[in-house]
Parts: C-alpha cells; sequence; structure tokens
C-alpha cells in the first residue's frame, strides 16, 4: 500500500548546511553538526509546497520527495494535532548512554 509523498535524505550526499530546516522546520530538524533528521511521515497537502521548495534548494541535491513510499508498518502517534510540539516530528534525540557513546572517540 502507498501513501502520500514523504522527504527523504541522502546522508552520503548531504553536507549540513541546513537550508532544509530552515524551508521545512516542521517535518525537518538538524542534529548537533547540522545533519537533517528527517519526519518519518507523510508531507501534509499543506505543506507540499515548502517540502518541493526544500528538495529544490538543497545544494548537494541529498533531498528527495518519495511519492512511491510505503506505509510504515506502525503509524507514528506523535503530530501537531495533540499539542506536544508545534513540528509535526518532534526531534530525534538519543538517550544519553547512546549519545556519551557517540560522543567520546
Amino acid at each position: 500500500m502507498t501513501t502520500g509523498p514523504r522527504l527523504r535524505v541522502n546522508p552520503i550526499a548531504c553536507d549540513g548546511r541546513g537550508l532544509c530546516a530552515e524551508v521545512l522546520p516542521e517535518m525537518i530538524t538538524l542534529d548537533d553538526w547540522g545533519f537533517p533528521i528527517i519526519c518519518d511521515a507523510e508531507v501534509p497537502p499543506g505543506l507540499l509546497d515548502e517540502a518541493a521548495e526544500a528538495v529544490r534548494l538543497c545544494p548537494r541535491l541529498a533531498l528527495r520527495l518519495d511519492h512511491g513510499a510505503r506505509a510504515p508498518a506502525a503509524p507514528q502517534p506523535r503530530g501537531a494535532d495533540q499539542g506536544q510540539d508545534h513540528r509535526l516530528c518532534p526531534a530525534a534525540v538519543p538517550p544519553d548512554g547512546m549519545r556519551s557513546r557517540y560522543l567520546r572517540r
């Protein structure tokens, strides 16, 4: 079963300039190094123009709109309608134990 369009990022091509998060903060946040964390949800119809603009502005062509995405196995219960955050998908921050393990190198 296919769903609406979803944003996808190629992490190899991305150099972390963050233009995408400026254009579409409702669906894209940046990690500590400036690389995008993309919300794994359908792009709402009201944000399709902004999503297309974020894709167009990506200097490394690392962002794309995937129109043939498959529905996730379990839907994400988070969203702006629950009043938790103004974005559709709050940034995924790893637990302190996981984060410190990666930063110790």
